[in-house]
């Protein structure tokens, strides 16, 4: 894959997913930081189903570090992994509290400083509050269709990124991380990719050896 194959993907994936957007539901910086640590090992889609009753309950990060422990388990149970999630969340809004005068902090260094936030949830959080685009959210459909396209050969989030970000255009990172979510879901799905419908294809190598085989 050549570098100036960038803006070509970049741009018809833009015309394959023109509503490409974040699908966590929030209203507060706060509310983004939950619903990205729900997230993981989950759907949006289920987040989105749990977070209504969440943020009903919890209307200030205040809230968030005071809230039982077990309520708040049964509150997220649906997402998995709640009782960690849980644990997070709490000491995540008690953090924001202390160290940052109750507001999320804005950078990686600052937000990766928090419970439960990696260095995926920063970038998210970032991006979709900050509108800071400095990396790219590595998860599963941006690994996969990474990894199958040829744009990188690592296994690991953080190396995949430093692959992407060496080949993506530093003004197009805030469009990737939406366009790599959108088309993993609809058409680089997992175990039935479409990839004679996709619109990058001539530019992946997982496909092209398809063809060729």
């Amino acid at each position: 894959m050549k570098k100036q194959d960038a803006r070509k993907i970049v741009n018809l994936l833009k015309e394959a997913y023109p509503d490409a957007t974040c699908s966590l539901d929030f209203k507060t910086p706060f509310q983004l930081v939950v619903a990205v640590m729900l997230s993981a090992q989950c759907t949006d889609e289920r987040v989105n189903k749990t977070t209504p009753e969440l943020f009903n309950r919890c209307k200030t990060i205040e809230d968030f570090a005071n809230i039982d422990i077990n309520e708040l388990e049964q509150i997220i149970h649906p997402c998995g992994f709640y009782k960690n999630k849980a644990k997070n969340i709490k000491l995540c809004a008690k953090q924001v509290l202390e160290n940052f005068n109750g507001k999320v902090p804005h950078t990686m260094k600052e937000l990766t400083s928090l419970a439960g936030v990696g260095r995926k949830s920063a970038n998210v959080i970032m991006l979709e509050v900050f509108g800071i685009a400095e990396g790219i959210a590595v998860d599963t459909h941006a690994k996969r269709i990474s990894n199958l396209t040829g744009l990188s050969k690592e296994k690991e989030p953080e190396k995949i990124e430093q692959d992407l970000v060496k080949f993506f255009p530093k003004d197009t990172l805030k469009d990737i991380n939406h366009l790599f979510v959108w088309h993993g879901r609809n058409t680089c799905i997992a175990r039935h990719p479409k990839c004679e419908q996709c619109s990058i294809n001539k530019f992946c190598k997982h496909y092209l050896s398809l063809t060729k085989s």
